[in-house]
């Protein structure tokens, strides 16, 4: 079965994630497989959001994050716990926000043209199954209403699929 994206025209961030939730969970209903749905999600974050330029998931494994399904660019293989805004994100197990990476300590700057992020935790039952990630060329590009919209993409995501 294929699916379309279809644009969003919403008015403000709350409807547009509201009009987003609900494409998400079509396109993914019907589908439990984790990696699948991992990517789904990356492609329709980088269809669906304006004015990005990598979508996707980092994945703990050994103690780390490992690269898993993306959009965008040739990307970071590995970050460590504590590491970057991924590893910050993962070790806290809460949404970080990052207006200027530049101006963020440690940060890794796996495309130079990324100038913002927002990373959100996976955590499925209270356990730490990675992060998703989202990079902007632009300052300022994600506030809380992002990380909060995104936060319940990764529910919606995590629901739908059989995690490991």
């Amino acid at each position: 079965m294929s699916h379309t994206v279809i644009a969003i025209h919403a008015g403000t961030k709350p409807e547009f994630y509201a009009a987003l939730h609900r494409q998400l969970e079509a396109v993914l209903h019907g589908e439990r497989d984790w990696v699948c749905n991992l990517a789904q999600t990356s492609a329709l974050l980088m269809q669906a959001l304006p004015d990005l330029n990598w979508a996707g998931f980092y994945l703990l494994k050994d103690g780390g994050l490992v690269l898993g399904p993306f959009q965008g660019k040739v990307a970071c293989v590995r970050i460590a716990m504590g590491k970057g805004v991924c590893g910050t994100a993962a070790a806290r197990r809460e949404s970080v926000v990052v207006p200027d990476v530049h101006a963020f300590p440690g940060h890794i700057a796996c495309d130079s043209a990324s100038n913002s992020e927002v990373v959100v935790p996976l955590l499925h039952r209270g356990r730490l199954l990675g992060v998703l990630d989202l990079d902007s060329p632009s300052l300022n590009r994600f506030d809380a209403e992002d990380a909060r919209g995104l936060e319940r993409a990764v529910e919606i995501l995590l629901t739908a699929s059989d995690v490991p």
